[in-house]
Protein backbone atom coordinates (compact mmCIF):
# COMPACT_ATOMS: atom_id res chain seq x y z
CA UNK A 1 0.00 0.00 0.00
CA UNK A 2 1.37 3.43 -1.08
CA UNK A 3 2.97 5.24 2.02
CA UNK A 4 0.50 8.12 1.17
CA UNK A 5 -3.00 6.28 1.41
CA UNK A 6 -1.88 4.21 4.11
CA UNK A 7 -1.53 7.63 5.93
CA UNK A 8 -5.02 8.54 4.78
CA UNK A 9 -6.47 5.71 5.46
CA UNK A 10 -5.24 5.18 9.07
CA UNK A 11 -6.34 9.25 9.57
CA UNK A 12 -9.92 8.58 7.99
CA UNK A 13 -10.40 5.18 10.52
CA UNK A 14 -8.82 7.02 13.46
CA UNK A 15 -12.15 9.65 12.96
CA UNK A 16 -14.48 7.98 11.89
CA UNK A 17 -14.01 3.78 12.92
CA UNK A 18 -12.32 4.53 15.63
CA UNK A 19 -9.38 3.18 14.43
CA UNK A 20 -9.77 -0.61 14.51
CA UNK A 21 -7.18 -0.36 11.71
CA UNK A 22 -5.16 0.52 14.23
CA UNK A 23 -6.15 -1.92 17.29
CA UNK A 24 -3.36 -3.96 16.69
CA UNK A 25 -0.82 -1.02 18.09
CA UNK A 26 -3.06 -1.39 21.06
CA UNK A 27 -2.63 -4.06 24.54
CA UNK A 28 -0.92 -7.39 22.96
CA UNK A 29 -0.37 -10.76 25.15
CA UNK A 30 3.51 -9.88 24.43
CA UNK A 31 3.21 -6.97 26.45
CA UNK A 32 1.47 -8.43 29.40
CA UNK A 33 3.67 -11.36 28.96
CA UNK A 34 6.70 -8.69 29.06
CA UNK A 35 5.30 -6.83 32.38
CA UNK A 36 5.30 -10.28 34.04
CA UNK A 37 8.57 -11.29 33.22
CA UNK A 38 10.55 -8.60 34.87
CA UNK A 39 10.84 -4.76 35.72
CA UNK A 40 9.67 -2.24 33.26
CA UNK A 41 11.52 0.57 31.75
CA UNK A 42 9.63 3.30 30.27
CA UNK A 43 10.78 6.17 28.26
CA UNK A 44 9.06 9.49 28.48
CA UNK A 45 9.03 12.75 26.20
CA UNK A 46 8.14 15.56 27.90
CA UNK A 47 8.66 19.63 28.32
CA UNK A 48 6.61 20.54 30.79
CA UNK A 49 9.03 21.39 34.04
CA UNK A 50 9.61 19.55 36.82
CA UNK A 51 8.26 16.82 34.98
CA UNK A 52 10.76 14.25 36.04
CA UNK A 53 9.59 15.24 40.12
CA UNK A 54 6.26 14.17 39.85
CA UNK A 55 7.40 11.16 37.77
CA UNK A 56 9.69 10.19 40.95
CA UNK A 57 6.75 9.80 42.66
CA UNK A 58 5.28 7.44 40.30
CA UNK A 59 8.79 5.57 40.22
CA UNK A 60 8.87 5.21 44.15
CA UNK A 61 5.48 3.38 44.79
CA UNK A 62 5.74 1.46 41.60
CA UNK A 63 9.01 -0.66 41.31
CA UNK A 64 8.12 -2.82 38.75
CA UNK A 65 7.26 0.44 36.42
CA UNK A 66 10.03 2.75 35.79
CA UNK A 67 9.74 5.68 33.89
CA UNK A 68 12.28 7.96 32.52
CA UNK A 69 11.48 11.78 31.47
CA UNK A 70 13.81 12.94 28.57
CA UNK A 71 13.15 16.94 28.43
CA UNK A 72 12.31 17.52 25.06
CA UNK A 73 11.78 21.39 23.25
CA UNK A 74 8.05 21.87 22.45
CA UNK A 75 5.33 22.58 19.56
CA UNK A 76 6.17 21.92 16.50
CA UNK A 77 9.83 20.40 16.88
CA UNK A 78 8.86 17.96 19.20
CA UNK A 79 6.15 16.79 17.11
CA UNK A 80 8.65 16.20 13.62
CA UNK A 81 11.19 14.56 16.44
CA UNK A 82 8.43 12.37 16.87
CA UNK A 83 7.73 11.38 13.42
CA UNK A 84 11.42 10.85 12.45
CA UNK A 85 11.81 8.45 15.29
CA UNK A 86 8.85 6.49 14.96
CA UNK A 87 9.73 5.59 11.16
CA UNK A 88 12.54 4.47 12.86
CA UNK A 89 10.91 2.40 15.18
CA UNK A 90 12.71 4.13 17.89
CA UNK A 91 10.32 6.23 19.26
CA UNK A 92 9.99 6.59 23.39
CA UNK A 93 6.80 4.92 25.18
CA UNK A 94 5.28 8.01 25.75
CA UNK A 95 4.82 11.24 24.86
CA UNK A 96 3.66 15.02 25.92
CA UNK A 97 1.53 16.27 22.72
CA UNK A 98 -0.60 19.32 22.44
CA UNK A 99 -3.97 18.48 21.40
CA UNK A 100 -3.70 19.89 17.82
CA UNK A 101 -0.63 17.68 17.21
CA UNK A 102 -2.29 14.66 17.69
CA UNK A 103 -4.02 14.12 14.38
CA UNK A 104 -0.83 14.89 12.90
CA UNK A 105 0.85 12.13 15.04
CA UNK A 106 -1.99 9.68 14.53
CA UNK A 107 -2.19 10.26 10.58
CA UNK A 108 1.68 8.84 10.73
CA UNK A 109 1.19 6.40 12.71
CA UNK A 110 2.91 7.37 16.12
CA UNK A 111 0.55 6.80 18.65
CA UNK A 112 -1.27 3.83 19.68
CA UNK A 113 -5.28 3.65 20.62
CA UNK A 114 -4.51 2.76 24.34
CA UNK A 115 -8.70 2.70 24.83
CA UNK A 116 -8.54 -0.97 25.99
CA UNK A 117 -6.14 0.19 28.76
CA UNK A 118 -7.67 3.42 29.74
CA UNK A 119 -11.32 2.62 30.26
CA UNK A 120 -13.69 4.27 32.73
CA UNK A 121 -11.51 7.55 32.64
CA UNK A 122 -13.33 9.36 30.33
CA UNK A 123 -16.11 10.90 33.02
CA UNK A 124 -12.64 12.50 34.53
CA UNK A 125 -12.71 15.20 31.87
CA UNK A 126 -14.98 18.09 30.09
CA UNK A 127 -16.47 16.37 27.09
CA UNK A 128 -14.95 18.91 25.02
CA UNK A 129 -11.47 17.97 26.20
CA UNK A 130 -11.84 14.11 26.17
CA UNK A 131 -12.82 14.43 22.48
CA UNK A 132 -9.84 16.06 21.59
CA UNK A 133 -7.77 12.91 22.38
CA UNK A 134 -10.28 10.61 20.46
CA UNK A 135 -11.17 12.67 17.40
CA UNK A 136 -14.90 11.50 18.35
CA UNK A 137 -14.65 8.27 17.86
CA UNK A 138 -14.06 4.93 20.25
CA UNK A 139 -10.34 5.10 19.83
CA UNK A 140 -8.35 6.36 22.20
CA UNK A 141 -4.97 8.50 21.60
CA UNK A 142 -3.68 10.26 24.50
CA UNK A 143 -5.23 11.12 27.61
CA UNK A 144 -5.64 14.43 28.42
CA UNK A 145 -3.33 16.48 30.92
CA UNK A 146 -3.54 19.94 30.97
CA UNK A 147 -5.94 22.57 29.58
CA UNK A 148 -6.52 25.98 28.40
CA UNK A 149 -10.29 27.82 28.88
CA UNK A 150 -10.77 31.08 27.47
CA UNK A 151 -11.86 33.87 29.77
CA UNK A 152 -12.39 37.51 29.73
CA UNK A 153 -9.74 39.10 31.96
CA UNK A 154 -10.15 43.15 32.46
CA UNK A 155 -9.01 45.60 35.26
CA UNK A 156 -11.69 46.01 38.28
CA UNK A 157 -10.51 49.83 38.96
CA UNK A 158 -10.73 51.02 35.54
CA UNK A 159 -13.89 49.50 34.47
CA UNK A 160 -15.15 51.46 37.53
CA UNK A 161 -13.68 54.63 36.73
CA UNK A 162 -15.07 54.86 33.25
CA UNK A 163 -18.16 53.37 33.75
CA UNK A 164 -17.74 50.03 32.02
CA UNK A 165 -19.54 47.06 32.72
CA UNK A 166 -18.22 43.41 32.05
CA UNK A 167 -19.44 42.72 28.60
CA UNK A 168 -21.74 39.19 28.84
CA UNK A 169 -22.08 39.15 24.69
CA UNK A 170 -19.82 39.61 22.02
CA UNK A 171 -22.53 42.91 20.79
CA UNK A 172 -21.50 44.10 24.29
CA UNK A 173 -17.97 43.96 23.91
CA UNK A 174 -17.95 45.75 21.18
CA UNK A 175 -19.52 48.97 22.68
CA UNK A 176 -18.08 48.50 25.68
CA UNK A 177 -14.93 49.03 23.32
CA UNK A 178 -16.27 51.93 21.96
CA UNK A 179 -17.52 53.35 24.61
CA UNK A 180 -13.91 53.61 26.35
CA UNK A 181 -12.86 55.02 23.32
CA UNK A 182 -14.76 57.96 22.74
CA UNK A 183 -14.51 58.60 26.88
CA UNK A 184 -10.63 58.01 27.04
CA UNK A 185 -9.15 57.60 23.51
CA UNK A 186 -5.39 57.07 24.41
CA UNK A 187 -7.19 53.79 25.99
CA UNK A 188 -7.74 51.24 24.66
CA UNK A 189 -10.35 47.55 25.89
CA UNK A 190 -7.99 45.39 23.80
CA UNK A 191 -6.20 44.56 21.08
CA UNK A 192 -6.25 42.09 18.17
CA UNK A 193 -3.35 40.29 17.75
CA UNK A 194 -2.29 38.69 14.46
CA UNK A 195 0.97 36.49 16.21
CA UNK A 196 -1.48 34.04 18.49
CA UNK A 197 -2.96 31.63 16.05
CA UNK A 198 -4.22 29.44 19.13
CA UNK A 199 -6.20 32.72 20.35
CA UNK A 200 -7.92 32.65 16.97
CA UNK A 201 -8.94 29.29 16.79
CA UNK A 202 -10.06 29.07 20.41
CA UNK A 203 -12.36 32.33 19.48
CA UNK A 204 -13.37 30.25 16.21
CA UNK A 205 -13.96 27.06 18.02
CA UNK A 206 -16.66 28.81 20.53
CA UNK A 207 -17.99 30.25 17.60
CA UNK A 208 -18.78 27.08 16.65
CA UNK A 209 -15.69 26.68 14.25
CA UNK A 210 -14.64 22.77 12.55
CA UNK A 211 -11.77 23.40 10.74
CA UNK A 212 -10.79 19.79 10.29
CA UNK A 213 -13.58 17.24 9.46
CA UNK A 214 -14.18 14.28 7.51
CA UNK A 215 -16.35 13.23 4.82
CA UNK A 216 -16.15 9.52 3.54
CA UNK A 217 -12.53 9.23 3.22
CA UNK A 218 -11.16 12.38 2.83
CA UNK A 219 -10.42 15.41 4.67
CA UNK A 220 -12.39 18.71 4.53
CA UNK A 221 -10.93 21.93 5.54
CA UNK A 222 -13.72 24.51 7.03
CA UNK A 223 -11.08 27.08 7.89
CA UNK A 224 -13.18 29.90 6.14
CA UNK A 225 -17.04 28.18 7.55
CA UNK A 226 -19.80 30.89 8.54
CA UNK A 227 -18.25 30.59 12.67
CA UNK A 228 -14.98 31.75 11.64
CA UNK A 229 -15.82 34.04 9.02
CA UNK A 230 -17.77 35.03 12.10
CA UNK A 231 -15.55 35.45 14.52
CA UNK A 232 -13.06 37.02 11.64
CA UNK A 233 -15.62 39.73 10.55
CA UNK A 234 -15.94 40.65 14.63
CA UNK A 235 -12.29 41.12 15.00
CA UNK A 236 -11.59 42.64 11.77
CA UNK A 237 -14.28 44.98 12.06
CA UNK A 238 -13.36 46.26 15.46
CA UNK A 239 -9.73 46.70 14.49
CA UNK A 240 -10.96 48.49 11.10
CA UNK A 241 -12.55 51.26 13.08
CA UNK A 242 -10.17 51.70 15.50
CA UNK A 243 -12.29 50.71 17.86
CA UNK A 244 -9.52 48.43 19.81
CA UNK A 245 -5.93 47.95 19.24
CA UNK A 246 -4.20 46.42 16.04
CA UNK A 247 -0.22 45.64 18.36
CA UNK A 248 1.05 41.96 18.63
CA UNK A 249 0.57 40.47 22.27
CA UNK A 250 3.68 39.30 24.29
CA UNK A 251 5.73 42.40 23.35
CA UNK A 252 7.46 45.64 25.63
CA UNK A 253 4.99 47.41 23.88
CA UNK A 254 1.91 45.31 25.34
CA UNK A 255 3.50 44.73 28.67
CA UNK A 256 3.87 48.64 29.33
CA UNK A 257 0.15 48.75 27.65
CA UNK A 258 -1.08 46.23 30.70
CA UNK A 259 1.23 47.71 33.51
CA UNK A 260 -0.09 51.31 32.26
CA UNK A 261 -3.40 50.79 31.84
CA UNK A 262 -3.50 51.47 28.37
CA UNK A 263 -5.26 48.53 27.75
CA UNK A 264 -7.79 47.38 30.09
CA UNK A 265 -8.80 44.15 29.23
CA UNK A 266 -7.34 40.56 27.70
CA UNK A 267 -9.46 37.71 26.02
CA UNK A 268 -7.15 34.81 27.59
CA UNK A 269 -6.75 31.51 29.13
CA UNK A 270 -6.51 30.31 32.54
CA UNK A 271 -3.20 30.60 32.97
CA UNK A 272 -3.51 34.24 32.59
CA UNK A 273 -2.25 35.36 35.65
CA UNK A 274 0.78 33.95 35.31
CA UNK A 275 1.88 36.43 31.99
CA UNK A 276 0.27 39.53 34.29
CA UNK A 277 2.65 38.50 37.10
CA UNK A 278 5.70 39.35 34.28
CA UNK A 279 4.02 41.27 32.34
CA UNK A 280 2.19 44.01 34.37
CA UNK A 281 3.62 43.51 38.10
CA UNK A 282 2.48 47.18 39.38
CA UNK A 283 -1.60 45.87 38.76
CA UNK A 284 -1.50 43.04 41.21
CA UNK A 285 -5.20 42.91 42.98
CA UNK A 286 -6.60 45.07 40.11
CA UNK A 287 -7.75 42.16 37.95
CA UNK A 288 -10.71 40.28 37.65
CA UNK A 289 -11.73 36.90 35.85
CA UNK A 290 -15.19 36.82 33.83
CA UNK A 291 -16.34 33.81 31.79
CA UNK A 292 -15.79 34.62 27.90
CA UNK A 293 -18.75 37.01 26.04
CA UNK A 294 -20.97 34.61 24.25
CA UNK A 295 -22.56 34.94 20.50
CA UNK A 296 -25.97 34.81 21.72
CA UNK A 297 -27.67 36.21 25.41
CA UNK A 298 -27.95 33.61 28.13
CA UNK A 299 -25.64 30.95 26.49
CA UNK A 300 -22.39 29.68 28.05
CA UNK A 301 -19.54 28.21 25.76
CA UNK A 302 -15.84 29.05 25.62
CA UNK A 303 -12.84 27.76 23.28
CA UNK A 304 -9.75 26.57 24.42
CA UNK A 305 -5.53 27.80 24.23
CA UNK A 306 -3.16 25.52 24.82
CA UNK A 307 -2.97 22.13 26.07
CA UNK A 308 -1.45 18.83 25.93
CA UNK A 309 -2.06 15.39 26.43
CA UNK A 310 0.32 12.13 27.45
CA UNK A 311 0.36 9.58 24.57
CA UNK A 312 1.49 6.11 24.09
CA UNK A 313 3.67 5.64 20.72
CA UNK A 314 3.26 2.54 18.65
CA UNK A 315 7.02 1.67 18.92
CA UNK A 316 6.01 0.89 22.92
CA UNK A 317 6.75 -2.54 23.69
CA UNK A 318 4.82 -2.06 26.75
CA UNK A 319 1.71 0.07 26.27
CA UNK A 320 -0.05 -1.60 28.89
CA UNK A 321 1.99 -0.51 31.57
CA UNK A 322 2.50 2.95 29.27
CA UNK A 323 -1.16 3.57 29.44
CA UNK A 324 -1.17 2.32 33.56
CA UNK A 325 1.46 5.46 33.79
CA UNK A 326 -0.73 8.00 31.86
CA UNK A 327 -3.92 7.04 33.81
CA UNK A 328 -2.34 7.70 36.80
CA UNK A 329 -0.23 11.16 35.71
CA UNK A 330 -3.68 12.99 34.73
CA UNK A 331 -6.38 11.53 37.14
CA UNK A 332 -4.65 10.33 40.66
CA UNK A 333 -5.07 13.22 42.79
CA UNK A 334 -1.26 12.86 44.37
CA UNK A 335 -0.25 12.43 40.75
CA UNK A 336 -2.05 15.70 39.75
CA UNK A 337 -1.21 17.80 42.95
CA UNK A 338 2.23 17.46 41.69
CA UNK A 339 2.01 18.55 38.29
CA UNK A 340 -0.05 22.02 39.44
CA UNK A 341 3.12 22.22 42.18
CA UNK A 342 5.89 21.71 39.75
CA UNK A 343 4.79 22.09 36.55
CA UNK A 344 2.58 25.48 36.82
CA UNK A 345 0.14 23.24 34.78
CA UNK A 346 -4.00 23.77 34.67
CA UNK A 347 -4.93 20.20 35.07
CA UNK A 348 -7.72 18.79 32.77
CA UNK A 349 -8.96 16.36 35.17
CA UNK A 350 -12.08 18.57 36.34
CA UNK A 351 -11.74 17.15 39.94
CA UNK A 352 -8.65 18.89 40.49
CA UNK A 353 -9.56 22.13 39.41
CA UNK A 354 -10.71 23.10 42.66
CA UNK A 355 -8.24 20.93 44.90
CA UNK A 356 -5.33 20.90 46.47
CA UNK A 357 -2.86 23.92 44.88
CA UNK A 358 -6.01 25.56 43.15
CA UNK A 359 -8.04 25.37 46.46
CA UNK A 360 -6.79 29.58 46.62
CA UNK A 361 -7.02 32.11 43.82
CA UNK A 362 -3.43 32.83 42.08
CA UNK A 363 -1.72 35.43 44.05
CA UNK A 364 -1.80 37.84 41.31
CA UNK A 365 -5.92 37.87 42.03
CA UNK A 366 -6.48 38.09 45.78
CA UNK A 367 -9.66 40.28 45.19
CA UNK A 368 -11.14 37.45 43.58
CA UNK A 369 -10.90 34.23 45.90
CA UNK A 370 -13.26 31.93 44.02
CA UNK A 371 -10.74 32.44 41.31
CA UNK A 372 -10.81 28.60 40.32
CA UNK A 373 -13.97 27.95 41.51
CA UNK A 374 -15.48 30.18 38.51
CA UNK A 375 -12.41 28.60 36.31
CA UNK A 376 -13.74 25.19 36.79
CA UNK A 377 -17.06 25.92 35.93
CA UNK A 378 -15.98 27.90 32.70
CA UNK A 379 -13.69 25.08 32.04
CA UNK A 380 -16.91 22.40 32.01
CA UNK A 381 -18.23 24.49 28.91
CA UNK A 382 -15.46 23.87 26.77
CA UNK A 383 -16.58 23.37 23.11
CA UNK A 384 -15.25 20.38 21.03
CA UNK A 385 -12.43 21.35 18.77
CA UNK A 386 -11.09 19.56 14.83
CA UNK A 387 -7.67 19.81 14.66
CA UNK A 388 -6.24 18.50 11.80
CA UNK A 389 -2.51 16.62 9.96
CA UNK A 390 -1.83 19.95 8.83
CA UNK A 391 -2.14 22.84 11.41
CA UNK A 392 1.14 23.91 11.82
CA UNK A 393 0.86 24.92 8.18
CA UNK A 394 -2.39 26.82 8.94
CA UNK A 395 -1.03 28.64 11.84
CA UNK A 396 2.03 30.06 9.98
CA UNK A 397 -0.90 31.03 7.29
CA UNK A 398 -2.20 32.82 9.86
CA UNK A 399 0.38 34.42 11.55
CA UNK A 400 1.62 35.80 8.21
CA UNK A 401 -2.23 37.12 6.67
CA UNK A 402 -4.10 38.02 9.61
CA UNK A 403 -0.36 39.92 10.16
CA UNK A 404 -0.51 42.13 7.33
CA UNK A 405 -4.30 42.69 7.50
CA UNK A 406 -3.67 43.88 11.45
CA UNK A 407 -1.03 45.93 10.09
CA UNK A 408 -3.32 47.83 7.57
CA UNK A 409 -6.30 47.61 9.49
CA UNK A 410 -8.13 46.08 6.61
CA UNK A 411 -8.51 42.99 4.31
CA UNK A 412 -9.29 40.47 6.87
CA UNK A 413 -11.58 38.38 5.06
CA UNK A 414 -9.03 37.94 2.53
CA UNK A 415 -6.19 36.86 4.37
CA UNK A 416 -8.68 34.11 6.30
CA UNK A 417 -9.64 32.96 2.66
CA UNK A 418 -6.03 32.62 2.20
CA UNK A 419 -5.56 30.61 5.49
CA UNK A 420 -7.82 28.31 4.08
CA UNK A 421 -6.21 27.64 0.57
CA UNK A 422 -2.84 27.69 1.75
CA UNK A 423 -3.73 24.84 4.35
CA UNK A 424 -6.02 22.95 1.24
CA UNK A 425 -2.87 22.97 -1.05
CA UNK A 426 -0.46 21.81 1.76
CA UNK A 427 -2.94 18.49 2.57
CA UNK A 428 -2.98 18.01 -0.97
CA UNK A 429 0.71 18.41 -1.50
CA UNK A 430 1.10 15.63 1.28
CA UNK A 431 -0.81 13.45 -0.24
CA UNK A 432 -3.82 13.37 1.60
CA UNK A 433 -7.34 13.61 -0.04
CA UNK A 434 -9.56 16.51 0.08
CA UNK A 435 -12.80 17.36 -0.12
CA UNK A 436 -13.60 20.56 -2.91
Amino acid sequence: MPHTMRRSLAAATAVLLGATALTACGSSDSDDKAAASGPVSLTYWAWAPGMDKVVALWNAEHPDIKVTVQKQASGDDLVTKIITAAKAHKAPDLVQAEYQALPTLVSNDALADIAPDVAGVKDRFAPGIWQQTTFGGEAVYALPQDSGPLMFFYRQDLFKQYGLSVPTTWEEFATTARDLRKKAPDKALTTFSANDSGLFAGLSQQAGAQWWTFEGDTWKVGIDDAATRKVTDFWGGLVGEGAIDNQPMYTPAWNKALNSGEQLAWVSAVWAPGVLTTAAPDTRGKWAMAPLPQWSKGASSTGSWGGSSTAVTTDSKHKTAAAQFATWLNTDPVALAALVKESGIYPAATAAQTSGALAEAPAFFPNQPDFYTRAAEIAKTTAPAAWGPNVNVAYTAFKDEFGKAAKTRSGFGTALGTVQSATVADLKKQGFEVAK
